[in-house]
């Protein structure tokens, strides 16, 4: 009787273990993967584009002897508003740092150069009726800049500041009412100064219109600069029948906005 009992005993545990065999085993399924975390760290180029405006834009005039006293009758305008604005565009390249990927402060670097659309003529006639003219031309500004920001994973703002530089050329002349030159200076040079101003920029979508390169490399800005390259005083001497000198004082002041597109190496 044992001997039957046992036998089913090891009959059942067989069956058992042989259905546990045959049941479907669980998949393995793996983790998903990471979720890429954008960084800014990288050097850049890109393009950009705006409008530039003057701010301090005022010509002031002054008689160097004293028998140049055209500005004190009358003759000559004390001041003259020249004001300027136009189209800015040109190219930059820069590198981030950034201490945390994703979220977190970012520093750098920028330098820049920009075509500027900066000329102005305008002439005034005076109360004994010598015409004055004075022309003030900025073919290019030009920067190089610290950033420093703080990165919202793929959305940047920052504060800039740093050296600033550009092109001008000033020129005056005086002329009798009849139209004859009596005085002329001109000055063509390389102005110094510096910039400041902030910025956002964003990290486009890959399947965005702007991103060309249809990667996380392109980046998109937003930027407001003003600079100041000082002021530049040009004689006016006399020619033709004129005598002794003037002196005119130019400002270089303004302030600009731009968009810019980044190609962003290491992404």
């Amino acid at each position: 009787m044992r001997k039957t009992i046992a036998s089913l005993a090891a009959f059942a545990a067989l069956t058992t273990a042989a259905s546990a065999a045959d049941l479907p085993r669980r998949a393995y399924t793996p983790p998903p993967p990471p979720v890429p975390v954008f960084s800014w760290a990288g050097a850049y180029f890109g393009i950009n584009a705006g409008y530039i405006t003057t701010t301090k834009d005022s010509v002031t005039t002054a008689g160097v002897f004293p028998g140049n006293d055209g500005v004190r009758v009358g003759n000559r305008p004390a001041a003259l508003g020249l004001p300027r604005d136009g189209f800015t565009g040109g190219g930059q390249v820069g590198y981030n740092y950034q201490f945390t990927p994703g979220s977190g402060f970012v520093v750098g670097a920028e330098a820049d150069l920009a075509y500027t659309d900066l000329n102005r003529t305008r002439s005034t006639t005076g109360r004994l009726g010598g015409i004055s003219t004075f022309r003030q031309m900025g073919d290019s500004l030009g920067t190089v800049r610290g950033r420093v920001g703080y990165a919202f994973d793929r959305t940047l703002v920052y504060a800039t500041g740093g050296f600033a530089y550009g092109a001008e050329t000033y020129r005056g002349v005086f002329q009798t009412a009849a139209g004859q030159p009596t005085f002329y200076g001109s000055s063509s040079r390389v102005e110094t100064g510096y910039a400041a101003g902030g910025g956002i920029e964003f990290a486009l979508p890959t399947d965005s219109v702007f991103n060309i390169f249809h990667s996380n490399a392109v980046t998109l800005k937003g930027e407001a600069l003003y600079y100041d390259l000082g002021r530049r005083t040009v004689p006016l001497v006399a020619v033709g029948p004129g005598a002794g000198a003037y002196a005119a004082r130019f400002r270089n002041e303004g302030v600009l906005g731009r968009f810019g597109l980044n190609y962003k190496f290491g992404s």
